[in-house]
């Protein structure tokens, strides 16, 4: 039976980008604090949030395939379209026979008492109550409260020509630090090891606060927390400078760096309305690697935007395998309403697009393995996170190293949520084999 002071279960399923985990850690804790309990499955919950991204249309073609398959699922639940994708399109959401609520980014933070509103008025509640899951959501972190999300900054004033973000997120606005440091120092105590930094504009963190900045929030939260690992989720090339950088220096902080290169092509990134070229770009990557030799580096590639030739194209595939990335997350172009690109000539046909994100992923699959293999025979510290039996019976733990390379190693030690020092010798085309 439901215990009495139990209001009901929930599951919340996140697509799109790290922002997006970190508001799903928010809204866990909250349904927490209301006095709910967290179920790792939508079958087995009274609510159901699905918190979307809307960033391509195959964002919204996942997101409306989750949302059915939910209600497949779980016929009686209180199912939430929740996110970037309500926030752009509401009144399409809304249209689905299968969704019960509709809330964009702008009502999130009513999210929780509109959902227990709606299911207070159910006739109808589940006696059987499942097992809590082990997500770690409750307390506003990450799955096995092993890398905490926490949300920095929110919004974009940059408005590429491309993006549909500055939409759904709205201007940049700043979390306080002190709030920010009291948040982490809370992680640390429920006993994460990682903390991740996130944010639309990480690199323009604090223009809206007094004496704010993101080097000083990074030092702060070095100084005043006791943070294991703190990565930093993304940076724009512009924004890479000496005395970021110099952060670094600081083993806590992770030699991984995200830094969107969209193109690789001049012509093609004045279109974009992106706020840097080519070279700057490939000097903020040398300005990177002489202060962490060891960073790994990784990037996002647009492939087909509008009035993109195949010259244009392949000036981009070849800068982007010149730059020596750790992995590249291609993706073709995709009209989003709303956005200037949506209305440009010279659309670049469908098959054309995934032709172009083809050879693009090839050369990112090259780069990928290229970083890895050269990681081989070298100490990394891992941060272990799950463990699982292979096809013989043995346990084999994943995790992560500092910069950023998935690992595997066979051992029955019991090692997760620990950060230990790793030997990496092997790699099987999709991770790299370590020993302790």
């Amino acid at each position: 039976m439901m215990s009495a002071n139990m209001v009901g279960t929930v599951a919340i399923e996140t697509h799109g980008c790290k922002l997006n985990q970190a508001d799903s850690a928010v809204l866990a804790g909250e349904f927490a604090q209301a006095g709910c309990r967290l179920v790792a499955s939508g079958a087995d919950a009274d609510i159901i949030v699905v918190n979307t991204c809307t960033v391509t249309a195959m964002a919204d073609t996942k997101a409306r395939q989750a949302l059915r398959a939910a209600r497949r699922a779980n016929p009686t639940a209180v199912l939430i379209a929740a996110g970037c994708y309500p926030q752009r399109a509401a009144a399409e959401l809304r249209r689905l026979p299968e969704v019960t609520l509709v809330v964009g980014n702008d009502d999130k933070p009513a999210l929780v008492s509109l959902a227990l509103a709606e299911l207070s008025n159910r006739p109808e509640r589940r006696d059987d109550v499942p097992p809590a899951t082990s997500t770690g959501f409750a307390d506003g972190g990450a799955p096995h409260r092993s890398r905490a999300m926490v949300k920095i900054q929110e919004g974009c004033d940059q408005v590429c020509a491309y993006c549909i973000v500055p939409k759904v997120r709205g201007r940049e606005r700043s979390i306080p630090p002190d709030e920010l440091v009291d948040t982490i120092g809370r992680r640390v105590a429920a006993g994460y090891q990682e903390v991740v930094l996130t944010g639309t504009q990480l690199g323009t963190y604090g223009f809206d606060l007094p004496d704010a900045g993101l080097p000083g929030l990074i030092d702060r939260i070095l100084n005043e927390t006791g943070v294991a690992r703190l990565r930093v989720s993304s940076l724009q090339a512009h924004e890479i400078s000496a005395e970021l950088l110099a952060r670094w220096q600081d083993r806590r902080l992770c030699p991984h760096f995200h830094v969107p290169l969209q193109s690789g092509c001049d012509r093609t990134l004045r279109a974009m309305r992106r706020r840097y070229d080519t070279a700057t770009f490939e000097q903020a990557l040398q300005r990177i690697r002489n202060a962490v030799p060891d960073a790994g580096i990784t990037t996002d590639v647009i492939a087909g935007f509008p009035g993109e030739t195949e010259s244009d194209h392949a000036e981009s595939r070849e800068f982007a395998a010149r730059m020596g990335f750790a992995d590249m997350h291609v993706f073709p172009y995709s009209q989003r309403p709303g956005t200037s690109a949506h209305y440009f000539a010279g659309q670049v046909p469908a098959s054309d697009k995934r032709r172009r994100a083809g050879e693009l992923a090839a050369a990112g699959k090259a780069a990928f393995a290229e970083f890895r293999q050269g990681l081989l025979g070298h100490v990394r510290p891992v941060l272990w996170e799950t463990a699982r039996s292979d096809d013989g019976g043995n346990r084999r733990w994943r995790g992560l190293t500092d910069n950023y390379a998935r690992v595997e190693l066979a051992s029955d030690a019991e090692l997760a949520n620990q950060i230990t020092p790793a030997r990496l010798t092997g790699w099987d085309g999709r991770a790299l084999i370590a020993e302790l």
